[in-house]
């Protein structure tokens, strides 16, 4: 992580975004606020979890599964949730 992050600031980038499948994986990475912390004060640069919207299988899943009940998971899936027809495209 440390070495990716460290080639894309040197290259220029603005925002970081970590892949929608560390949140959407089974089990989601048990790492992924860890990662963004790290990014984020390492090279103080804004990070964002998610590359592209939850698609609706995996959110249908992960609700049924309780896998985001821990209010740790709501601030790291909400740059990923949006309208259900979005999510449905994503399917």
């Amino acid at each position: 992580m440390e070495y990716a992050g460290n080639e894309m600031v040197k290259n220029g980038v603005e925002v970081i975004h970590l892949a929608t499948g560390m949140v959407v994986g089974y089990p989601p990475c048990p790492y992924i606020d860890t990662f963004k912390a790290f990014l984020g004060k390492s090279y103080g640069i804004k990070v964002v979890v998610g590359t592209h919207p939850i698609p609706k299988k995996y959110l249908d899943m992960h609700t049924s599964l309780g896998t985001w009940k821990n209010s740790k998971w709501k601030p790291l899936v909400a740059p990923t949730m949006t309208d259900e027809e979005t999510r449905a495209k994503y399917d």
